[in-house]
């Protein structure tokens, strides 16, 4: 073999080796650190509620969930009058359009007044042109994001108050948590993904200064967002973006995690699904890479840690055309030992993330008062390299859109595997006594209805 393709192989498989000893090392962050109680916990009193938020809930084809986040929004342990509901959708949106109207004008009828749809008709058709649409509608201190599936926790607003309050931050992460673990072979990964993101690695970013913010259950001072603009309209992973422009402003984000108080979701339904969601985010990541923001972070150390973060999806797109050259230097291909052994780094640290996968699923499990049976962990073990597979392709297929300049939005389909017949009908039952109860202290309204802007309207 010639001595150039060994150099190659040998720095490729270093290199493949060194950012996932990283990616490991990041999933394990708060587990190994003295402080991380206090450094992802919730407060154990609660201040007295003084800060008002704006929820905003961007919405596309969601007619199947967006009633039950309305109403489970609707049901949170704060004062109605504080809270600003807008649920924003696309004008050729109807059949959301229609059901979240249904679903505010009943919280109207039952004395809910600061509820409303904002509708746009421009482009681009995507979330964070919606979320700057209702943007301008927002008059509350804290803006606060969450998606057209998610289960909001009710005491998350009296803690993200605490916190905002007690420790002078502006911008709050909260944790998000998949929770349908067993509904088909590629969802348990998925669930592990979002658990040791939000509950390990966004701390770590937090603690160092360089974070990609969650795409929701984060919470921001209403000014300051304004003051940088909003959100990347053209940006995939405006979430990411954001996070660090706010980084590189200089701006303190608080990361918290507890397992009581999380955002609930739901994996992609379908594997077609998962891969244009996972494409999404990947070339996201290689959007917010190529424009640069993470160059403004003050320091080598952030700065590194973005690069790393943002880059990791060419890692996986080089590490799904890696594979077979290191199946082919083993088996087939007379090279030195040394290279041979080199050339499986990579694989082997798979193999340790699968060790800490399976750890994190009984971790899981049990914190959310579910079961990991030996027969789950068992599909994991025939299923961890076709996962791994399946990653490398989204990440090669985003390459390949980033390459020929396609950014369109892909859709992910969402249908409720999260929820149960009891959450919904519970959030459903409470919306009339919550909104009663608080009625008569209520005084904030929103906009007038069909109040015209420049690009979206109330309704």
């Amino acid at each position: 073999m010639q001595p150039i393709l060994l150099v190659a192989i040998t720095a490729l498989s270093l290199l493949l080796t060194a950012q996932a000893a990283h990616t490991l090392y990041l999933m394990i962050y708060t587990w190994d650190q003295p402080d991380s109680g206090a450094m992802a916990g919730v407060p154990d009193e609660r201040a007295d509620p003084s800060l008002s938020f704006t929820v905003i809930v961007p919405a596309r084809h969601e007619e199947k969930v967006i009633q039950g986040t309305i109403d489970r929004a609707a049901t949170v342990n704060y004062p109605a009058h504080l809270v600003q509901l807008l649920v924003v959708c696309s004008a050729d949106d109807t059949g959301t359009i229609a059901r979240a109207q249904e679903t505010i004008d009943r919280l109207n009828a039952a004395g809910r007044q600061d509820a409303q749809v904002v509708v746009f008709d421009d482009g681009p058709v995507n979330k964070p042109h919606g979320l700057n649409t209702a943007l301008r509608y927002a008059r509350n201190d804290v803006v606060a994001v969450f998606d057209a599936e998610d289960e909001v926790e009710p005491e998350l607003f009296s803690i993200v108050n605490t916190v905002m309050t007690q420790e002078h931050v502006r911008v709050v992460q909260a944790g998000v948590q998949l929770m349908n673990y067993e509904s088909n072979w590629y969802s348990t990964f998925n669930v592990l993904e979002y658990f040791f993101w939000f509950r390990s690695r966004l701390h770590y970013h937090a603690r160092t200064g360089a974070i990609p913010l969650g795409g929701n259950t984060v919470f921001f001072d209403r000014e300051l967002l304004e003051s940088v603009d909003g959100w990347d309209e053209f940006n995939l992973t405006e979430d990411a973006d954001i996070g660090l422009r706010l980084s590189a402003a200089g701006e303190q984000v608080r990361v918290i995690y507890d397992h009581r108080y999380v955002t609930r979701e739901e994996t992609p339904p379908t594997l077609g699904h998962f891969i244009r969601q996972r494409t999404r985010w990947s070339q996201g990541f290689m959007q917010t890479l190529k424009k640069g923001t993470w160059k403004q972070l003050p320091t080598r150390r952030q700065r590194i840690l973005a690069w790393q973060t943002l880059a990791f999806p060419h890692a996986q797109a080089l590490l799904g055309l890696y594979l077979p050259v290191a199946i082919i230097t083993a088996f087939v291909l007379r090279s030195p030992t040394i290279v041979a052994l080199i050339s499986w780094l990579p694989v082997l640290m798979l193999a340790a993330h699968f060790v800490t996968a399976v750890a994190g699923l009984y971790e899981f499990t049990g914190a959310h008062g579910l079961r990991a049976s030996p027969r789950t962990v068992l599909t994991m073990a025939f299923t961890w390299l076709p996962y791994q597979l399946l990653l490398m392709y989204a990440a090669t297929r985003a390459l390949r859109r980033q390459l020929m300049g396609v950014g369109n939005w892909e859709k992910t389909a969402h249908i409720g595997a999260h929820r149960t017949p009891d959450t919904q009908s519970a959030a459903t039952d409470s919306v009339a006594d919550s909104t009663a109860t608080d009625s008569a202290d209520s005084t904030a309204t929103g906009p007038a209805a069909n109040e015209e802007g420049a690009t979206g309207r109330a309704s």
